[in-house]
């Protein structure tokens, strides 16, 4: 990193360890009333949702547990629903939001459990999550063939899924398949827990597109704060940008895997369009 740009990022991290400490003094002189809203944030990794949570931690109002804090959660695995609850019972905000990203095929089970919960699931294009996923992760072809022969093989990657899921994997997995195809598949996998689990057509699930959300992060994010009950200003929103939208060329996918993605992105398009006509009636 450039020195420039280390000075930005110390800065901003000075200036958001100040912020955090001015929301913790506020809660702790904010009178106990009813229990905190709950909202899970869900989507699929390298999907915008550690954008989301940031943005969101610009509220006064929310308790934010990214999925890099101890308390809830143990290499990125919530923790136990127990112990969630027991932070739940201690938050004094308004809102307790949660990472829910290991979680996308439980997340029914803990709406269940806290009444009253909001999920919002990002969906990104398929394009530029395999390219991040090659940058951040690997063995995704080896994950893929894993999961195809034995769903309880890769813990939660295979959780929830459905025959008809493992028969896409059998169907396209073959031993020479590269990574960028088996990253391609595991998009494939847990987003469509999205339309496996009704969430599609549950009033308290919120969908959001990526793409939306840095090209117009104003009208996108006062969307998903009015959906939560949240009051929004642009000041929350004004470190998003729009840079990572088709960042790198489109990768090598397998065209067959190629073809599931585009028809469960066009089950996304159709949802987030039917989401915003129920919006605007």
């Amino acid at each position: 990193m450039a020195r420039g740009g280390a000075l930005a990022h110390y800065a901003e991290q000075i200036e958001l360890k100040a912020w955090l400490q001015l929301k913790g003094l506020r809660a702790r002189l904010r009178p106990s009333s009813e229990p905190a809203r709950v909202t899970l944030v869900a989507g699929v990794q390298r999907s915008g949702t550690n954008m989301l949570m940031d943005v969101l931690e610009w509220s006064l109002l929310t308790d934010v547990y990214h999925e890099r804090d101890a308390r809830a959660f143990d290499n990125y695995v919530m923790r136990d629903i127990d112990t969630i609850a027991r932070l739940h019972a201690a938050s004094r905000a308004p809102h307790f939001v949660i990472k829910s990203l290991c979680e996308l095929q439980r997340l029914p089970a803990l709406q269940a459990r806290f009444p009253g919960s909001k999920i919002v699931w990002i969906s990104r294009h398929y394009n530029d999550v395999v390219n991040s996923m090659l940058v951040s992760f690997r063995n995704h072809a080896k994950q893929a063939q894993r999961l195809a022969l034995d769903k309880a093989s890769d813990g939660w990657r295979g959780e929830g899924m459905s025959d008809a899921t493992q028969a896409v994997l059998r169907r396209h997995v073959h031993p020479d398949m590269h990574d960028a195809t088996g990253a391609a598949l595991m998009w494939c996998l847990r987003n469509v827990l999205f339309f496996e689990q009704g969430l599609d057509t549950n009033e308290d699930t919120l969908l959001g597109g990526y793409e939306d959300l840095v090209q117009h992060p104003e009208a996108e994010f006062r969307r998903i704060f009015e959906f939560m009950g949240l009051p929004y200003a642009p000041w929350h929103s004004r470190k998003v940008v729009a840079t990572s939208v088709s960042k790198r060329p489109p990768p090598s996918i397998d065209s067959g895997v190629r073809k599931e993605c585009e028809r469960l992105l066009d089950r996304f398009q159709a949802t987030l369009g039917l989401q915003r006509q129920r919006e605007a009636a």
